[in-house]
C-alpha cells in the first residue's frame, strides 16, 4: 500500500476518510491489488492458519468488539512480532472495508505468493489442476476449496482468468487459497511447457469419447485441465491432453457447473488415495 505507516504498533481509527482504510478499500480492485501485490482475507481462523502457513501479513484490523479475545491478542502480537501494522476499527469501518452489513471481527491484507513454473514438480500420484481463462470468482474459490480438500498439489492458472486474490475468490475459498500453490501462464506458455511435463494430462470436453470412470488415474502424476465456463476447452489446449473424458449426464441439463464438474472428476481421479481414517491417508 502507498500509505506511510509505522509499523508493530495499534492504531485506532474511526473515520472512513482516513488514508489506510482508503489504501484497504481499494484493495477491491486488481489493479491496487497488483499494484501492491497484496490481498484481503476475512475471519480470524482464516488468519491464524495462514500466519501459521508462513504468509506475510502486512496489516491486521480488528473490530472494537473483540478487544479481550484471546486469540485476536494473540494473532495481533504474531501481526506486531511481523512487523506488521495493528488497527482497530469501530463497526461503521468494518462494514465499509468488507463491504458487509454484518462483517467478521478481523481482517488481515497478505502478501501475494505465486509460484514459477520452474518449482514445479510433480511427482508419483501428484495431482495438479488447470484452468483456462476461468471467469467466476465464486466458481475459483470453489475449485481451489475442493482441489485442497482432495489432497492436490496446485493450481495453473492459464490465459485470461478472474484473479483468485479478489476478496470474493477467497471468501469462496474457505481459506484453501493459504494452502494450495498457485502458477499462472499463458496457453501458448502452457503448450510449450507442456512439451517436457512427463505426466498424463486429463481434459474434460464435449465430444470426450471416454468415460471419466474408466481412465487409469494411477499412472500419475496428472493434470487435470478444465476449461472456460461458456467456451470448454479450445481444440489447441483440448488436442495437448492425453486423454478427453466426459461425465456422463441423464436430465434435460446439456452442461454442469465447472466447480462441480471439477469435484467430480477430482474425487475420481483421488478415489484411490482417499480414506475416512486420517491415519491412513495417501498424499
Amino acid at each position: 500500500m502507498t500509505t506511510q505507516r509505522q509499523h508493530g504498533q495499534v492504531k485506532e481509527i474511526t473515520s472512513l476518510a482516513n488514508p489506510i482504510i482508503k489504501d484497504m478499500k481499494s484493495l477491491s480492485l486488481k489493479k491496487n491489488r497488483d499494484r501492491d501485490g497484496v490481498f484481503m482475507a476475512e475471519g480470524l481462523k482464516l488468519i491464524i492458519d495462514a500466519l501459521d502457513l508462513g504468509w506475510t501479513i502486512r496489516t491486521l484490523l480488528f473490530s472494537k468488539a473483540g478487544l479481550g479475545n484471546p486469540l485476536i491478542e494473540k494473532t495481533a502480537a504474531r501481526t506486531k512480532a511481523a512487523g506488521g501494522l495493528i488497527i482497530e476499527a469501530n463497526q461503521k469501518v468494518m462494514e465499509s472495508v468488507t463491504r458487509r452489513d454484518n462483517p467478521q471481527m478481523v481482517v488481515g491484507v497478505f502478501e501475494q505468493r505465486w509460484r514459477d513454473m520452474s518449482s514445479f514438480n510433480a511427482k508419483g500420484e501428484d495431482v495438479y489442476v488447470a484452468l483456462d481463462r476461468i471467469r467466476d470468482p465464486g466458481n475459483l474459490g470453489t475449485i481451489i476449496r475442493t482441489a485442497d480438500a482432495v489432497g492436490a498439489k496446485g493450481l495453473i492458472l492459464v490465459g485470461d482468468t478472474t484473479d483468485p486474490y479478489s476478496l470474493e475468490t477467497v471468501r469462496a475459498t474457505m481459506g484453501s487459497i493459504f494452502a494450495l500453490p498457485l502458477f499462472k501462464m499463458s496457453a501458448d506458455e502452457f503448450l510449450k511447457w507442456r512439451t517436457g511435463f512427463h505426466g498424463q494430462i486429463i481434459g474434460t470436453h464435449l465430444k470426450g469419447s471416454v468415460d471419466y470412470r474408466t481412465i487409469d488415474y494411477k499412472k500419475g502424476p496428472i493434470i487435470l485441465f478444465m476449461g472456460n465456463e461458456q467456451q470448454g476447452l479450445p481444440d489447441n489446449l483440448a488436442d495437448s491432453c492425453d486423454q478427453l473424458a466426459r461425465i456422463p449426464q441423464a436430465g434435460r441439463a446439456d452442461s454442469l457447473n465447472l466447480a462441480v464438474a471439477t469435484g467430480v472428476m477430482l474425487y475420481e481421479i483421488r478415489r484411490h488415495n482417499l480414506t475416512l481414517d486420517p491415519r491412513e491417508a495417501r498424499s
